[in-house]
């Protein structure tokens, strides 16, 4: 007897919370897709899966799975005792996604529903709103979704929301949280959250994500966070500012690291600070205009020609550079970058190290783009500072303005001093 007998011959469904009983003892869980003719796959409580052989098994119905269209928006108020609301926006991702066992690979498709029954933690934690901005993998999130999502945000705490968790998928999440950072002036904290490895995974961290998540939406932390695992082992997670962030790993589930600071906090039973920070309510919640999409961000390398550069220049409202060591790029490029700003086109230098910062008054290349009107781009991480010239450029035109926003602190992005024991860590 293979699987689909097995549920045709106990009436459960994909979905569907069961008991199993087997040997003499019982699990009870959701039942999963399985790739395995004879295994059933039983989500249980506790988020973590089991397969069991259903030779000698009978299954019994606890409670069907609802049929029909997917929540986009609802309410569902904790059963514990918390004062706090938060809001759970939905923008896909794998932490929002499962394995498809037609083709082995991961879709972005679970419903709200299926994600709070996969991670029963989280009820009495707090009073949730959810609502779901889209279900996409994060590779094809564009500009254009990032103020869609930031716009999400804003009204959420514009409601009253005391927090705001938005689950997205982990590969650009670093490039929407900075841009949020920039879009918003909040009050409470924001916080985003994704996992490595999907919810129906044995090895899924988005439990534990999840769950920190909302204890650090609830904390008085009030900044534009990215939360995930601080190790390999379900132990405890880290936040860490938004436009300080990057994915460093492709699969780890510590894939996350701060870079030129220290995370903001760290979340085990509790949410210890690690850093000084924005208190909740210090600032008044407020929307800060827009983001020019046509900002272009070009890694230099020996093989970088002058009319790469200069098909940057001329079509880009605004060019970032990652150049080599304290911020440079060939001689032979120096002209043409003057020739671009010349045309009113910024060009904003950054390093391809991530640790430390840009200082072009050491050599004589570096004094030369001073001099040709290169914009510094300080210890700013190169993706962080081509979303900020998109938000900047969106304001403005005037080149001493964009020079002057490009080089001020506005959502954490610039440090004032580099901290040597922070390299690596």
């Amino acid at each position: 007897m293979d699987i689909e007998q097995f549920m045709m011959e106990n009436g459960i469904e994909i979905n569907d919370k069961v008991e199993i009983e087997k040997g003499g003892l019982s699990y009870f869980g959701r039942l999963m897709p399985s790739s395995g003719d004879e295994i059933a796959v039983l989500k249980l409580e506790n988020g973590y899966n089991i397969g069991i052989n259903i030779v000698g098994c009978q299954a019994t119905l606890i409670e069907k799975s609802v049929e029909g269209e997917k929540p986009i928006e609802r309410e569902v108020v904790g059963s514990g005792s918390s004062d706090k609301t938060v809001s759970m926006l939905l923008t896909g991702g794998t932490i929002a996604s499962r394995v498809d066992y037609r083709t082995g690979g991961v879709s972005s498709d679970l419903s709200i529903d299926e994600i709070v029954s996969a991670i029963p933690e989280l009820e009495g934690m707090a009073n949730y709103r959810f609502k779901v901005v889209s279900n996409i993998l994060s590779e094809n999130i564009r500009p254009e979704d990032w103020v869609e999502i930031s716009r999400a945000v804003y009204q959420e705490v514009e409601a009253g929301a005391d927090g705001v968790v938005v689950a997205h998928g982990t590969d650009t999440m670093a490039l929407t949280a900075s841009a949020v950072s920039f879009l918003i002036d909040t009050p409470v904290p924001i916080v985003f959250v994704g996992s490595q490895r999907s919810a129906d995974r044995p090895s899924s961290d988005n439990v534990l994500n999840a769950i920190s998540a909302v204890k650090l939406a609830k904390s008085d932390i009030a900044e534009v966070m990215v939360v995930m695992h601080g190790e390999t082992s379900d132990t405890y997670c880290l936040a860490h500012k938004a436009t300080k962030t990057r994915k460093m790993h492709t699969s780890r589930r510590d894939a996350f690291r701060s870079i030129n600071t220290e995370p903001i906090a760290k979340i085990r039973d509790e949410v210890t600070a690690k850093t000084s920070y924005t208190s909740r309510d210090e600032v008044e919640l407020s929307y800060n205009g827009g983001l020019n999409p046509n900002i272009g961000l070009l890694k230099f390398t020996p093989t970088t020609k002058p009319e790469t550069l200069r098909h940057y220049l001329d079509t880009m409202d605004g060019v970032v550079i990652e150049g080599t060591g304290l911020g440079h790029v060939s001689k032979q490029l120096i002209p043409t970058i003057k020739e671009g700003i010349a045309q009113n086109t910024p060009v904003v230098m950054t390093s391809q190290c991530l640790y430390g910062r840009v200082c072009n008054r050491v050599y004589d290349t570096g004094r030369d783009l001073i001099k040709a009107g290169v914009i510094p781009g300080k210890d700013m991480l190169p993706e962080t500072a081509m979303v900020k010239l998109m938000w900047v450029t969106e304001q403005t035109s005037d080149m001493n303005k964009i020079k002057r926003l490009m080089t001020t602190n506005i959502a954490g992005e610039i440090t004032s001093r580099s901290i040597p024991d922070k390299f690596l860590k």
